[in-house]
């Protein structure tokens, strides 16, 4: 039986690199769907992974996760096109208008924080959000709900009683609890919309954990570690590109120090790959599974206590749900206001 394999955010960075790794690992035995935004990077990705691998099973699927509808018409496909689903990966996300706090950064350098500060970029980093067409914070909608709405809708091809299934979130170390205020889920009011995301995920992986692996349904988080993507390069976009090439060797030397800094999306994929390989029943849902790259360049995945509470992640879920249910009841009224405009006419 051949396993179906979906990964959001697929065309490029640790979404590609893991399709690569899994593609190298077993050509014949995978059906990959690569879930993209953008169609005309899925189509290069699509073929760069043919062109090493051309046995392979790989479907292009158009999502994108900040959209509402999209989801649906994504969700709609894949249930057309699948009876199961085996492997969901929940890798798309964005930092939009990172805002880098020089004057933080320089002071960061010269102190015991300079390895945290690179790691995580705690302190450093600010974001300006934007709003989607949907009234939702665009962080938030495709970090988060997004995915989370298409969980909901694939309900009927991952949950199996006969089999297990997995859903594997891309958080960061970068999820910090100090930016999540359950009052303020979309984080409309602060600074840091990313890092509030991604300590919602790892919250809401804990509730899926809850409520779905009766149906043999497992949801797990994992860390890619500092990697060099086209996500960190956003981040100073006014950095010249010849700076990053000078800052590389200083980043090989950190690593000498620190197991974080994976730096190739390759590495980064290291704990999304081993994931794939382990028993969905043998994991910790309360640990973040974290790639690691030592000084000699041999990686390794490793779990790491996360700083959730299950209060916290069932008050995240709770709020998910009502959210959910006040897009179908606006989807149904669509319809509905469009007739009635025809009708005027």
């Amino acid at each position: 039986m051949n396993k179906v394999i979906l990964v959001t955010g697929a065309n490029s960075g640790i979404g590609l690199a893991l399709c690569e790794r899994l593609l190298s690992q077993d050509t014949e035995g995978l059906q990959l769907c690569l879930a993209c935004r953008n169609m005309r990077r899925a189509q290069a990705a699509r073929s760069a992974l043919l062109t090493s691998h051309p046995a392979a099973q790989v479907a292009l699927l158009q999502l994108d996760t900040s959209s509402i509808s999209s989801v649906m018409a994504a969700a709609q496909e894949v249930k057309l096109r699948y009876n199961r689903l085996d492997y969901l990966y929940l890798n798309a996300g964005i930092m939009p208008n990172p805002q880098f706090d020089v004057k933080a950064f320089f002071k960061g350098l010269f102190s015991s924080r300079i390895i945290t500060m690179f790691a995580t970029g705690e302190g450093i980093l600010t974001q300006k959000d934007g709003v989607t067409p949907d009234g939702l914070q665009e962080v938030f909608a495709t970090n988060l709900f997004g995915h989370f709405l298409l969980i909901r809708e694939l309900e009927p091809v991952l949950c199996h009683a006969s089999q297990t299934s997995q859903l594997i979130w891309t958080s960061s170390s970068n999820a910090h609890r100090s930016a999540f205020n359950l009052e303020d889920i979309q984080h409309q009011r602060g600074t840091q919309p990313y890092s509030s995301s991604k300590y919602a995920s790892d919250l809401l992986s804990l509730a899926l954990n809850t409520h779905y692996n009766k149906q043999g349904l497992f949801s797990s988080v994992i860390c890619p570690g500092f990697v060099m993507t086209n996500l960190t390069y956003g981040i100073l976009p006014s950095f010249p590109a010849f700076l990053w090439t000078v800052l590389m060797p200083v980043f090989w030397l950190i690593r000498m120090f620190t197991n974080t800094f994976t730096l190739t999306p390759y590495n980064g994929a290291e704990a999304l790959f081993w994931l794939f390989k382990q028993k969905p029943e043998s994991l910790d849902p309360q640990a973040k599974y974290h790639s690691f790259t030592s000084g000699l360049g041999n990686n390794y995945t490793q779990p790491r206590k996360m700083d959730i509470d299950l209060e916290t992640s069932e008050a995240l879920y709770e709020k998910l749900l009502q959210m959910e249910s006040e897009v179908r009841k606006k989807l149904k009224e669509k319809p509905k206001k469009s007739q009635h405009a025809l009708g005027s006419s």
